[in-house]
């Protein structure tokens, strides 16, 4: 019996740790370890007394900060982490062809935002509120740092 408590701790701990390093707030894996942990700690009481199960909370409560501890502060956890960042940008590169009064196309419906077409290349564009159809006319009017801003040409 003694191993099936040692077992549902385990697990319990393991749970507790996945749920804190891997997958941070409260979901069903960290409340499935706390289950799991407090089931093996009862079972205890009820198969070795007061005393022994005293022990058991004790030792659980111990390895589980150690546990913890050790996830933190050795970067056990940095082996998964992600090392890559994405520090490109929307439309990075595109102004420098484009000028205020290009006329293009637009490829997809502009909801106000969508995709414009401009001397053969795609950028995406934004409209000061207008709704337009894709296979509209459009005319640059303004060029800010990440926002190309279009009309349609009447």
């Amino acid at each position: 019996m003694w191993l099936a408590i040692a077992a549902l701790i385990l697990a319990g701990v393991v749970l507790i740790i996945v749920e804190v390093v891997f997958i941070p707030g409260t979901t069903v894996v960290g409340i499935l370890g706390l289950v799991f942990t407090i089931i093996g700690i009862v079972v205890s009481y009820g198969e070795f007394g007061r005393e022994g199960g005293s022990y058991v909370l004790l030792g659980t409560g111990i390895f589980l900060a150690g546990a913890l501890y050790y996830s933190f502060r050795k970067g056990a956890w940095k082996k998964f982490s992600l090392k890559t960042s994405i520090d490109s940008r929307v439309n990075e590169g595109a102004h420098a062809d484009l000028k205020v009064g290009t006329e293009g196309v637009a490829v997809s419906a502009l909801r106000p935002m969508g995709t414009a077409e401009f001397q053969g290349k795609m950028v995406e564009v934004k409209t000061n509120g207008d709704y337009l159809a894709a296979g509209t006319r459009v005319k640059i009017i303004q060029i800010q740092t990440n926002d190309i801003v279009v009309e349609p040409i009447n």
